[in-house]
């Protein structure tokens, strides 16, 4: 019997459309920074402080819930302790999945272990780019990086990148809540700097999206950061921000920032010790503040520079603070916040190396949400435009590992691998031509030409290319049709309270 020729049978074109980024779960399984009982003794040491030590309140009325479920109130001191089963009782109400509404539901998320979702870097006082240098934040590079935000579906949550200091700041929130629903449909981002403040984006919220209280009520439309004031303090706007936010039944992300050897323990054990306690502390005033308030855990702890004092991003113990910290949120069943970041004064190879490492981290250690994930520099001292979009081009590199890979009997190549011969390429092969349009991971920024080809369209570097990128992507940019109306809508009620004065934030 002769053998069977080999066949050379045409593939029919494979072009699937490739998807999107904007909905991620974790690919990977869950890896764990310290054992078991390492974590449980964590928690453990966690909760003593809490009950033996306890954590400062500086506002009353927070001091007055927590006294009122159970804790012991010093007013003298303004200090609370706070026995383990009222942290128990609090873990039992908080949800472990929320719905982040958007104004385009193809924005929508899930907030719940597993998904994988991502912000730019957030809350910087000055902006960077080649073109124009390092400048303070104001009201033109908060639309131009929300914009950004807004054109890649890596980037899955609004964030106040750059800080509009050109506005006052009794009247910024009006400006930074118009301009997110203006330009973004995706969740949105409110600061807690007072009750009247939060309260007027809330309402702000409403009014754009046409919503009434029950609509409003209907998942979570604004999220917020609450940021601990370590050690063991929490301050009025951020205790403030927690009852606000429970009450309205909208999203705090409780994240103590925890440098070891600076605001916490010199060890990374140390350091996850009083992030946790102070974590578990806010929880709680959240759930006695309104029992099933979203909340979710946070985690940002690092280390400093022991000659200088500066905080130090992606670095060895950052890493391991965040598997550490998926660990702790794995342990009480809560989603949970991580972040990204960069040391690095320039969108150089060490401020990749470390937003790569935070990223990795947080990626391995399951993180919900990534702040920090694209832009963020000099310590978050200033949100880089070049950063940003050499960022983004990880994230999207990331976001492929979610994809699943395919293997099924075509994709195994067997017909490819007997088409062609030993020694030969796979150039050619059917299986290569039906499949390479779509076949790998098409480049944002990243130049993968010859040295020869580089050197001819004139030897530009990364970050050189990723002004490009943005100035492109800001020229082209058109605000979703989600977004009509917005203005008009909010006119005259920002108007209103802009010349009674606008909203104070609290201290």
């Amino acid at each position: 019997m002769s053998p069977r020729p080999p066949r050379r049978r045409r593939e029919r074109a494979v072009t699937p459309p490739r998807p999107g980024y904007a909905r991620l779960r974790h690919p990977f399984a869950p890896q764990p920074g310290f054992s078991g009982d390492e974590i449980a003794a964590m928690h453990e040491a966690a909760l003593r402080v809490l009950e033996e030590l306890g954590i400062r309140m500086l506002l009353p009325e927070a001091r007055a819930i927590m006294r009122a479920g159970g804790a012991l109130v010093d007013e003298d001191d303004e200090m609370v302790r706070i026995g383990r089963d009222m942290v128990a009782a609090a873990l039992e109400t908080a949800p472990r999945s929320i719905r982040l509404r958007a104004a385009d539901p193809a924005h929508e998320q899930v907030f719940e272990p597993g998904a994988m979702l991502f912000m730019a870097g957030s809350g910087c006082p000055n902006v960077t780019d080649q073109l124009r240098g390092r400048r303070p934040g104001s009201s033109e590079s908060f639309v131009e990086t929300l914009r950004l935000q807004q054109a890649f579906d890596v980037i899955h949550m609004h964030g106040p990148s750059a800080e509009p200091q050109d506005v006052p700041i009794r009247q910024r929130h009006y400006m930074m809540m118009t301009e997110q629903m203006a330009n973004g449909t995706k969740p949105l981002f409110v600061y807690s700097r007072g009750q009247r403040q939060v309260d007027e984006a809330f309402e702000m919220i409403r009014l754009a999206r046409d919503l009434d209280e029950a609509g409003f009520a209907d998942g979570v439309w604004a999220t917020t950061v609450i940021n601990t004031n370590s050690p063991r303090m929490l301050d009025r706007p951020m205790a403030r921000g927690i009852i606000d936010f429970a009450r309205a039944g909208q999203l705090a992300l409780v994240t103590p920032f925890c440098l070891a050897g600076a605001m916490a323990p010199v060890t990374v054990s140390g350091a996850l010790v009083l992030q946790h306690a102070e974590a578990l502390a806010c929880i709680t005033l959240s759930q006695l503040a309104r029992a099933g308030a979203p909340v979710a855990y946070g985690g940002f702890s690092s280390n400093v520079d022991m000659k200088s004092g500066s905080p130090a991003f992606g670095t060895p113990e950052h890493m391991r603070a965040n598997l550490g910290s998926g660990q702790l949120a794995r342990l009480i069943g809560l989603p949970w916040r991580s972040a990204s970041g960069a040391a690095s004064n320039a969108a150089d190879a060490q401020g990749a190396t470390e937003t790569l490492n935070g990223l990795w981290a947080a990626l391995l250690a399951q993180a919900t949400v990534t702040v920090h994930a694209a832009g963020w520099l000099e310590g978050g001292l200033a949100f880089g435009y070049e950063k940003f979009i050499l960022d983004v081009e990880a994230l999207q590199m990331l976001a492929e590992l979610a994809r699943p890979a395919p293997a099924d009997t075509g994709a195994l190549g067997v017909d490819a691998i007997e088409e062609t011969r030993p020694g030969g390429h796979f150039f050619a092969a059917a299986h290569t031509m039906a499949r390479y349009q779509t076949a790998f991971y098409r480049p944002l920024v990243a130049d993968l030409s010859n040295f020869g080809q580089w050197t001819e369209h004139g030897s530009r570097t990364a970050d050189q290319r990723a002004t490009a990128v943005w100035k492109s992507t800001l020229d082209s940019f058109v605000p979703p049709p989600a977004c009509e109306g917005v203005r008009e809508r909010l006119a005259g009620w920002t108007d209103d309270r802009i010349r009674a004065g606008g909203a104070p934030p609290e201290d």
